[in-house]
């Protein structure tokens, strides 16, 4: 049979396949203790049979030895990959967090809604003149040109504008 599956014999492959797939998954399943990794490799070996089986010798081993031989191999591979993929890190290997620690960037968050709120409060120009240079990052003659207003009428408003917001977040603290 397996000279045949050897000649590309469809049929003599399905018919070893059937005599000899719940064995070779049951071997995958106890060696790798995982369902989806033993169906996999039991596929790689069906696999293996069907592109080699002229590499099967019938006068040193029997045909099952050789098939559970290339099971057995494909399970060790397979758990050799899975463990240098898992390895897990040395407790001194983990890096700390860059980013600032949960209460400081809850901290942070509060302190960005206060300073929302109380822009939202200024008077509609003033209210303009720090979004235009503090939210968009736009010079003060684009900024005042955009307002339609002079360069020192947009800079007496930001100075207004500023000690309101002050004044407001001073008084929240």
């Amino acid at each position: 049979m397996v000279a045949r599956i050897a000649e590309g014999d469809r049929r003599a492959f399905a018919e070893v396949m059937e005599r000899h797939v719940d064995r070779v998954l049951g071997l995958a399943r106890r060696v790798l203790q995982s369902e989806a990794d033993a169906e996999e490799v039991t596929q790689e070996v069906f696999l293996t049979v069907w592109q080699k089986a002229e590499t099967w010798r019938p006068g040193r081993a029997r045909f099952s030895t050789w098939l559970y031989r290339v099971t057995l191999n494909r399970c060790l591979n397979r758990k050799s990959r899975v463990q240098q993929r898992y390895l897990p890190l040395a407790p001194e290997f983990d890096p700390p967090d860059p980013g600032p620690a949960a209460e400081e960037r809850l901290l942070v968050q509060e302190r960005q809604s206060q300073v929302e709120a109380a822009i939202a409060d200024l008077p509609a120009k003033q209210r303009m003149a720090i979004s235009l240079t503090y939210v968009t990052g736009v010079g003060n003659a684009e900024a005042a040109a955009a307002m339609e207003i002079s360069v020192k009428a947009l800079e007496a408003l930001l100075v207004r504008a500023r000690r309101g917001l002050r004044q407001r977040l001073l008084a929240e603290e």
